[in-house]
């Protein structure tokens, strides 16, 4: 590290802060000094509090995006290689562990890199992780790969983007991330994990990360501009939502929902099978269009009779094995923790409102994404019908104080709303 490296690092982040414009040489002079972890904490803080005040340009976010890229290590596969991402903010809709084996059952190369929770209750790395271990190098992701088709892993671990992990990690206590800093942050993994072909999943609701259609268009734009200059595919699933598309929050339980709805279990969550199956259809209909062989295919019927065969199923247990975990495991051996309880119903109605943002705020004090037990079982969605006394939601948690601050909280924080 030259000492002139680090100060016109230092210079160009004071030049954003002031609102300027920065140049590749600026960009890349950042990242190259969060990355080598020659940048303290506070003044990576700055840049990312900078980002956050003032935004990008649409030229500053290719500069952004490549510097992320250029600064580590890449992952490099033959031919159509998909990959799927969300904007998040949706807890307990963990579509990612349904459409990766749907989409490798199918015969596609998808190496998944998942991020960890930044301000939810668990992210899918985290929910992974309850029934396979998801930190690996890059040599042994290509490997399983290219032998199941398919990972499921912590992108953190592998180090694609490090700036970008740098960043999240002064962000988390802060709770926050701007649109542009979400939007390099996954154009930037995708690009590094070698993926062509993606689907974004922009869910909008009033308690989501993107709370207006405008917004969400907006990004939509700002991706498929990054997108034609990185030379990725990429298609756009815009969709509202109201409320979580499983019942569990919290890394077990969600597993728990994705195993129902692989083994299509009678119990299982319609509204998260019915997203995977949407996300998954568009994913292989993009990929399908580049394949010769494949091109008359319907996407969404493909992914449907995967899932509906069982060889989506079966493309799960390969990939937990080939990552080193039990592929033995099944949804009713999936437990949550001891200490729990019962939200009830203060009166007869219906559910009228699901506050996602208080869900989240509840299940870190329950103990998420840290304590795997932990979470809310959602017994009751919007527009159902209740009665004065029945269980709206379950609480759970391998700390009994824990669960204790969680009920008193959810006193002054409520997360159902009965009219």
């Amino acid at each position: 590290m030259h000492k002139d490296d680090k100060q016109f690092a230092i210079e160009a982040i004071k030049k954003k802060l002031v609102g300027k414009e920065l140049s590749y040489r600026e960009i890349f002079a950042i990242m190259d000094q969060i990355s080598n972890k020659d940048l303290s904490p506070v003044l990576t803080t700055y840049f990312a509090a900078a980002g956050f005040k003032e935004g990008f340009s649409d030229e500053e976010l290719y500069f952004l995006t490549k510097a992320m890229i250029n600064t580590g290590p890449r992952l490099h596969f033959s031919g159509v290689v998909a990959d799927k991402h969300s904007t998040g903010g949706v807890a307990g809709t963990r579509t990612t562990m349904i459409l990766v084996p749907i989409v490798a059952a199918a015969g596609l190369k998808i190496p998944k890199t998942s991020t960890r929770a930044i301000t939810s209750p668990s992210g899918t790395a985290d929910t992974m992780e309850v029934i396979a271990p998801v930190t690996f190098t890059t040599s042994q992701i290509t490997h399983i790969v290219n032998t199941v088709g398919g990972c499921i892993v912590w992108g953190g671990h592998v180090g694609l983007a490090p700036a970008d992990d740098i960043l999240i990690q002064v962000e988390r206590p802060l709770g926050f991330e701007s649109y542009d800093k979400v939007i390099v942050s996954v154009m930037a993994k995708k690009v590094a994990s070698g993926a062509n072909h993606v689907v974004i999943d922009l869910p909008v609701g009033p308690t989501m990360k993107i709370q207006h259609f405008k917004d969400a268009e907006v990004i939509a734009k700002k991706f498929a501009g990054l997108a034609k200059r990185f030379g990725l595919k990429m298609i756009f699933d815009i969709n509202e939502m109201r409320q979580n598309a499983g019942r569990g929050i919290g890394p077990v339980l969600e597993a728990r929902d994705v195993f129902q709805v692989l083994e299509q279990a009678p119990e299982r969550p319609l509204a998260l099978e019915a997203k995977a199956l949407r996300l998954a259809g568009k994913l292989l209909t993009l990929c399908f269009a580049d394949i010769p062989s494949k091109k008359s295919l319907n996407g969404e019927e493909v992914a449907r009779e995967m899932l509906t065969s069982g060889k989506a199923l079966k493309k799960m247990r390969e990939i937990i094995k080939a990552q080193g975990g039990d592929p033995n495991v099944v949804s009713s051996k999936l437990t949550p923790g001891k200490e729990k309880f019962e939200l009830k119903a203060p009166r007869h109605g219906i559910v009228s409102h699901i506050n996602n943002q208080q869900i989240s705020v509840i299940c870190r004090i329950l103990g998420n994404p840290t304590d795997k037990l932990a979470g809310i079982y959602m017994n009751r969605k919007l527009e159902e019908t209740v009665d004065k006394g029945d269980i709206l939601g379950t609480f759970y948690s391998s700390d009994k104080w824990r669960l204790k601050e969680a009920v008193e909280t959810a006193k002054t924080m409520p997360i159902y709303q009965v009219d």
